[in-house]
């Protein structure tokens, strides 16, 4: 691997900076320790920190030999944000807040780009203007949304803005991107169907909302079946019914709800149309009524296909061709996408080894296996914090040659 020699050296460094961030964890928009400590950093390597977008980000400026004037400029991005979870971990580095956990990474991330930035501020190797974007609140908060409409890309123009997200089960040295869609569109529903309340010994006296419920969630099946095209994804989960209090009561209401992922804007409009359809006419096919509501959180993440085909020749050139991988894409959602939607970029991936840099950390067979993420026995693997900063550093220098 053609790493670079000096992010290697101050590696140590970063780790412990990582763990140190892994067991003072911080929720969406409550990351203010953390920014905290990566305003530290950048500022006391000589580069220019803005604060107070998506009320905890962070952006570092750090100006090439030509001090910005060629009007050029590139996004790196890491989230900062932990997860709302216990660590069942026992090393001394574990979370130090119970209920709160790095169980996706985002420690590892900022450790990444803070050892990316180190370097770029002390060579400044390219021509333009690398920012350097800490986002808070990813897993849920869609900080990368709240960034974006403070100000992000007026404040700071760029040509390009790209993200990074560790990947476990694959050795390390191993990296992932396609162009196109990588991660779905992340959206949920809330139906309420209002039936009538009877004596279960009487149905006849009421409207039963539950086989109205039956009938709903069966044909919400169809329009994965019939109304969407075989050849694009999508998917519609049910995972919660909630109905009745006595079994010899037939309840006056059922509540149903779940998730829709696509890898498209247009299916997915397909799909909350179709559904609205068929809960209106089933309810009222049964003489009940409906209380339909859809929200979309993150849509999909698609990459440019020029932005990640640099990002492969860049990773090509760190491990060699056969250790990148075309990254499949995956039902799970990323809120990148709103920087996407704004910005070309790509959204890629570094794999975070097999699980044996856990080894040790704990009894009873947890350290066996890669681990994945948003598990509670998950750390991130700080063999990385090298690579993926020499990824980084060599990005902005083919972005901004």
């Amino acid at each position: 691997m053609a790493l670079i020699e000096d992010i290697i050296t101050q590696a140590p460094d970063l780790a412990a900076v990582r763990r140190d961030i892994h067991a003072h964890p911080e929720l969406c928009f409550q990351e203010v320790r953390t920014a905290d400590v990566v305003a530290a950093k950048l500022t006391s390597w000589g580069i220019e920190v803005h604060r107070g977008l998506g009320t905890t980000g962070v952006v570092g400026i750090v100006k090439g030999r030509d001090g910005g004037a060629s009007g050029r400029a590139v996004g790196l991005r890491a989230d900062m944000d932990a997860l709302p979870m216990t660590e069942l971990n026992t090393f001394a580095h574990a979370s130090q807040h119970p209920g709160k956990m790095h169980a996706c990474g985002h420690d590892g991330h900022v450790a990444m780009l803070l050892a990316a930035a180190q370097h770029l501020a002390q060579h400044r190797d390219f021509d333009g203007t690398a920012y350097l974007i800490f986002q808070p609140a990813e897993e849920g908060g869609g900080g990368a949304r709240e960034m974006v409409k403070d100000g992000l890309f007026d404040l700071f123009p760029m040509d390009a803005v790209y993200g990074m997200h560790n990947w476990p089960g694959l050795p390390v040295g191993t990296f992932a991107v396609s162009p196109g869609p990588v991660m779905a569109s992340s959206n949920e529903f809330h139906i309420t169907i209002r039936g009538k309340g009877s004596h279960a010994a009487l149905p006849h006296n009421g409207i039963d909302p539950v086989p109205v419920a039956c009938q709903m969630v069966q044909a919400f099946q169809t329009i994965i079946t019939r109304n969407k095209k075989p050849v694009d994804a999508g998917v519609i989960s049910v995972t919660m019914i909630h109905t009745g209090e006595a079994t010899n009561v037939v309840p006056d209401s059922c509540v149903i709800q779940g998730t829709v992922r696509t890898f498209s804007i247009e299916v997915l409009d397909m799909i909350e149309q179709r559904m609205r359809d068929i809960a209106t006419h089933t309810c009222a096919a049964f003489g009940a009524t409906c209380e339909f509501a859809f929200k979309r959180n993150y849509p999909p993440t698609i990459n440019h296909p020029t932005e990640a085909a640099l990002a492969r020749r860049v990773m090509e050139g760190l491990v060699g061709a056969p250790q990148v991988l075309l990254q499949e894409p995956t039902m799970g959602a990323e809120d990148f996408s709103f920087m996407l939607q704004a910005k070309p970029g790509a959204y890629v991936f570094i794999a975070n080894g097999d699980g044996a840099h856990r080894a040790g950390y704990e009894g009873g067979g947890h350290d066996v296996g890669p681990c994945m993420l948003h598990n509670p026995h998950y750390d991130f693997n700080d063999a990385l914090i090298p690579l993926g900063a020499s990824f980084w550093v060599k990005l902005v220098q083919a972005q901004l040659a």
